[in-house]
């Protein structure tokens, strides 16, 4: 997958390009933020990896922009700081940041973070296309699937999405379906049941 790398200093830059390299991403770098969001607009990159202060626009900024547009695949956004305190955590986490790392950078804690952004993408890959338009029959309401075959609507979220339903009724069908079968079935029962015999 690619990165967008987002760091001021030439040598941080050059230790993280090498490091994302050996973990097997390719990786689009920019100096800063003002950089970084001109190659949003033309490259459709999914996780940015950006240093906190830059010149110019800093990371924060960034984030904001990259949380700001509109009908886009979502971005992962991992913050890059030596700032502590709760109080920066907390408006980086307002501003739409997903994940920290600390400098000097962690190569192993860089990989473990940027295999969970991969997960999360995928899951919100699935949640996007279970919210676009899905072909669904007029009639027995099951969904046709990349394969072009049909399955029932909830075996389709389940296998997407992971999610499990309970069956039950409406009070509407309860009324107009289920209501009418069971009286349509005690009538016949009562028409077939013999008749006692008075003596």
């Amino acid at each position: 997958m690619n990165v967008l790398l987002v760091e001021d200093d030439a040598v941080s830059r050059r230790i993280f390009q090498r490091n994302l390299a050996r973990q097997g991403h390719g990786v689009v770098h920019a100096c800063d933020g003002i950089e970084a969001w001109a190659v949003l607009q033309r490259e459709p990159i999914r996780i940015v990896v950006s240093d906190w202060m830059m010149p110019r626009m800093d990371g924060l900024e960034l984030c904001r922009r990259v949380r700001g547009r509109p009908d886009v695949n979502y971005t992962y956004f991992i913050m890059l700081t030596a700032r502590l305190g709760d109080e920066n955590y907390r408006e980086a986490m307002a501003a739409g940041v997903d994940d920290f790392l600390t400098k000097p950078l962690d190569p192993e804690e860089l990989e473990i973070r940027l295999r969970v952004a991969e997960r999360i993408l995928g899951y919100a890959t699935q949640l996007r296309q279970l919210r676009t338009l899905l072909p669904i029959c007029l009639y027995c309401k099951k969904i046709r699937d990349d394969h072009n075959s049909w399955q029932r609507i909830d075996e389709y979220i389940h296998r997407h999405a992971g999610t499990d339903f309970s069956h039950t009724i409406c009070p509407d069908c309860f009324e107009t379906i289920t209501k009418p079968e069971l009286e349509a079935v005690r009538r016949e029962q009562a028409a077939t049941a013999p008749q006692e015999v008075q003596s």
